[in-house]
């Protein structure tokens, strides 16, 4: 029922103050409270953040959570200067000021972000590169040849369709690795008139979706079969997954039977995507794999960012997304399907999960956690509100003379003991 932590010494934010266990507890106690905050429900067990010395924090829960650790050493433990916070409150986003090894310069809208090395950073014998722009390209192809330019050094998420050619490019290097991210159809079930339709009013046209897609084309044909079909939040062979659920055959006669039994020969919904030709051409052979059951599916392509507000307003009938994952269970899970959950865009809720979701939280043993997810499994797959596709492979590509870099499976970039050669 506490977590108490001991502050590396030394360490200073961007603008020189201190990090201190003051500085942590004004930080933990935003995401508790602030109007803003999108954290309170991975840490809504905190009851209160208690300072014991300038290096010791410590954190008073109301009820054990077993995912709190995970939780902590991503977004919710991330930590801004109290000083800039107070500063500049509901706008932190735009000058964040943090203590890692970038400092934050200029952010233009679908352009460019840039940073710079931090001198006072607490390891700074490890980071060798001055400054790091990241540029939003979406067109995989675009990237790499930017990349074989010499106009990028580093590019994310290669097309499958160019790992082979990239693999045989000696000015290049390759780097892959395993990945917690995950692809997911997010359907509408509760958040407007939008769900009112029969794709979100009835699990059976939802069962019928399913049913009329083949996991295995989509990687096959998209994605190379370099990534890994999946239908859970957990991928495949990892210790929460539930074997005895594996990805289910295409079976266009229960998809057929389904929807007649649901009182429909036909359904029309529309289906947003992120316009990136990877995602267009996943939604475009679930449009036509889906067609031959019964399902008139319009493609609406649009920015990554335009595709998340339109779901958060709940402006939408089913959209691909992609979730980075977490090493915990619950932040794969709960985030979507819980009935506060922050992600929840479909209004999804069903008591019976949040209480198997809140007694997996509240116990540490893997077992016990393990039994209590595989019957959480077997509720929301009933219910439908999500088809997850696929895990991703990290892919990675760099110029050759780029060293020193490494795939994490939480997909951050990190620089440290990375040089950039000519």
């Amino acid at each position: 029922r506490s977590l108490t932590f001991t502050l590396r010494e030394g360490v200073r934010f961007h603008d020189g103050t201190p990090m201190t266990a003051e500085a942590v507890k004004i930080n933990l106690d935003r995401y508790r409270e602030a109007r803003e905050s999108r954290r309170k429900t991975e840490v809504a067990s905190v009851a209160s953040v208690e300072v014991v010395d300038p290096r010791t924090v410590r954190l008073v829960l109301s009820a054990p959570d077993a995912p709190l650790l995970s939780v902590l050493a991503d977004r919710a433990g991330m930590m801004m200067s109290p000083a800039a916070i107070a500063s500049l409150g509901e706008r932190i986003h735009t000058n964040p000021v943090c203590s890692g090894p970038f400092s934050f310069v200029r952010r233009v809208a679908q352009d460019v972000i840039e940073l710079a090395r931090f001198p006072g950073y607490w390891d700074a014998g490890r980071i060798h590169v001055d400054r790091v722009l990241y540029r939003p390209i979406p067109d995989g192809t675009v990237r790499l040849v930017n990349l074989r330019a010499g106009q990028l050094d580093l590019i994310e998420r290669v097309t499958p369709s160019d790992v082979a050619g990239g693999e045989r490019d000696r000015s290049l290097r390759l780097i892959s690795g395993p990945a917690m991210a995950y692809q997911t159809m997010s359907i509408n079930v509760g958040a407007g008139e939008r769900a009112k339709g029969p794709l979100g009013a009835d699990p059976r046209v939802r069962a019928a979706l399913e049913a009329a897609i083949d996991r295995g084309v989509i990687n096959q044909v998209a994605l190379e079969g370099r990534l890994i079909p999946s239908n859970q939040f957990e991928a495949p062979r990892t210790p929460f997954w539930v074997a005895d659920r594996p990805v289910p055959p295409r079976d266009l006669a229960r998809a057929r039977a389904l929807l007649r039994e649901a009182g429909h020969t036909r359904v029309a919904f529309e289906l947003a995507v992120p316009n990136s030709p990877v995602e267009r051409q996943v939604a475009e052979i679930i449009q036509a794999m889906a067609a031959e059951a019964g399902f008139d599916i319009a493609i609406r392509a649009a920015e990554s960012a335009a595709v998340v507000a339109a779901t958060r307003r709940g402006d939408y009938d089913a959209a691909i997304v992609i979730w980075s994952g977490r090493p915990d269970p619950d932040g794969n899970i709960a985030i979507w399907l819980q009935c506060e959950g922050f992600v929840n865009w479909g209004k999804y809720c069903n008591p019976k999960l949040d209480d198997l979701l809140a007694r997996a939280r509240a116990v540490t043993g893997t077992a016990e956690r393990q039994a209590l997810y595989r019957e959480a499994t077997g509720v929301w797959m009933a219910d439908r509100p999500h088809l997850v596709l696929y895990h991703h492979t990290g892919i990675w590509a760099s110029r050759a003379a780029v060293t020193g870099f490494a795939a994490h499976p939480d997909g951050l970039l990190r620089l440290q003991d990375v040089r950039v050669g000519r």
